[in-house]
């Protein structure tokens, strides 16, 4: 997979479980493959997270495609009040994207960059992500290439007190952030705390 979407539906109240099986036959339906789909859980709430990966981009634009011109958006706009669709590719270093039980709780972080700060973060990753997985796989890490620039990671836990263990623990030992990356980051910075959906691949 080279190129990938993460689609974010704003959903009405408890709207995850309205939507899942319109949901899951929609993508189903369309091209490319279902890495991973959330609802969220802790922080923005009522929304749905779904990440795919394309081998090719013209496969992924048919599917942009696909959803703008159709009556029926993600199958369930009866219980969607607006989606986004953000197109990213795998930092260079980042193998594909795993499949099986490792959550369940993901946390998704999405970071704006400097306009110049792509190549400067990857180095900084490449060189830190190693020592960080031993606390916590990063199953995956994106930079946008649509929109403005941007970073975002996805990492599971067998739960929320495993996150904070992980994450403090690599700070503590000055394994984490990577030294000399947040200087390319900006405050503009959301973390979402979401579980997996019952046909998530990722879960």
């Amino acid at each position: 997979m080279k190129y990938f979407e993460l689609a974010t539906l704003s959903t009405v109240i408890f709207g995850a479980g309205k939507i899942a099986a319109d949901l899951e036959a929609w993508l189903q339906a369309g091209q490319g493959q279902l890495v991973g789909a959330w609802f969220s859980d802790v922080g923005q709430l009522n929304e749905v997270y779904v990440l795919r990966g394309f081998g090719e981009a013209e496969s992924l634009l048919a599917e942009r495609e696909r959803l703008v011109r159709a009556q029926n958006p993600f199958g369930c706009m009866e219980h969607l009040l607006s989606y986004d669709c953000q197109s990213c590719r795998s930092l260079d270093f980042m193998p594909t994207p795993p499949s099986g039980a490792l959550g369940p709780v993901y946390e998704i972080r999405s970071y704006g960059m400097k306009m110049n700060g792509l190549m400067p973060t990857m180095e900084k990753w490449e060189a830190a992500l190693p020592k960080r997985n031993e606390y916590s796989p990063c199953v995956a890490a994106f930079y946008g290439i649509d929109g403005a620039p941007r970073l975002t990671q996805i990492w599971p836990y067998e739960s929320l007190e495993a996150r904070s263990k992980a994450r403090g623990q690599s700070v503590a030992d000055g394994n984490w952030p990577p030294k000399g990356g947040p200087d390319w980051l900006l405050p503009d910075m959301t973390s979402t705390v979401a579980m997996p959906m019952a046909f998530s691949p990722l879960n």
